[in-house]
């Protein structure tokens, strides 16, 4: 870096008005939010699937542990109640499975991408940003020279220092309003993006839930021949408890 005689400090002049830098700061704190509420829909995405998988996975555990039970050896219509139940958790869990690929596909990767384009859109701000210093230093080296008494030696200089200062204005203005044409639209342009994901999501639970309907249906009707209501099953299973609380063995002393 060349030598500069006198310190450099704020320029005089104002190069950027107060409403550009206002419009500017409003736009990018646009994004920034967007940014961030991309990022935890991600996250929290993922996390809802693992919970997802997680569920039918321990729900098809539960089911073969219930299965492998002694008493499905000694009892036909327990061992064909939990076979029946040990079926539909499968089932259960490949179409989670199948409702998850998609989400992953439709929702999740998507928006992994879309958060990609954020680090590129930061590091044109920074450059913007490097691009303002510079052309606030070299306008105050304009001033300064200005201020001096007008010498040839000094005529020289500024004449210089205008020269210097013309190529980082005109990087400068490019750079602000390229950012400050294209922000704005890269904002409005999440509707159209994020729109077909949302649908996807919607689809694919829609899907899911309607097969666990038919799932769950088709157990009550192989379970359920009894045709027991809920109360009737409560109270079936007290007076059952009620006949092992009788037993001496576990009477209190």
């Amino acid at each position: 870096m060349s030598w500069i005689p006198f310190k450099i400090g704020q320029p005089k002049k104002q190069i950027v008005s107060k409403t550009v830098e206002r419009d500017f700061e409003r736009e990018y704190d646009k994004l920034q939010k967007l940014e961030d509420q991309t990022k935890k829909l991600h996250k929290d995405m993922k996390k809802s699937t693992e919970a997802d998988l997680a569920m039918s996975k321990a729900a098809v555990k539960i089911s073969a542990d219930l299965l492998s039970n002694p008493l499905c050896e000694q009892d036909q219509a327990f061992l064909e109640t939990m076979t029946a139940l040990d079926t539909s958790m499968k089932r259960m869990d490949a179409f989670n499975q199948e409702k998850v690929s998609q989400i992953q596909k439709t929702v999740i990767d998507p928006l992994k991408k879309y958060g990609g384009v954020f680090p590129s859109l930061n590091m044109a701000v920074k450059r913007r940003e490097q691009a303002l210093q510079d052309y606030k230093r070299l306008q105050s080296k304009v001033e300064k020279y200005e201020e001096k008494e007008k010498t040839g030696p000094a005529m020289v200089k500024l004449h210089q220092a205008r020269e210097e200062l013309r190529p980082v204005r005109e990087d400068f203005e490019a750079k602000n309003k390229q950012l400050l044409d294209e922000m704005p639209k890269f904002y409005h342009s999440r509707i159209d993006y994020f729109q077909p994901s949302f649908e996807a999501l919607i689809r694919a639970q829609v899907v899911y839930f309607t097969e666990m309907y038919k799932v769950f249906s088709e157990l009550t009707d192989q379970i359920d021949q009894a045709g027991l209501t809920d109360e009737q099953r409560e109270r079936e299973t007290e007076a059952k408890l009620s006949e092992l609380r009788a037993l001496s063995i576990v009477a209190d002393d």
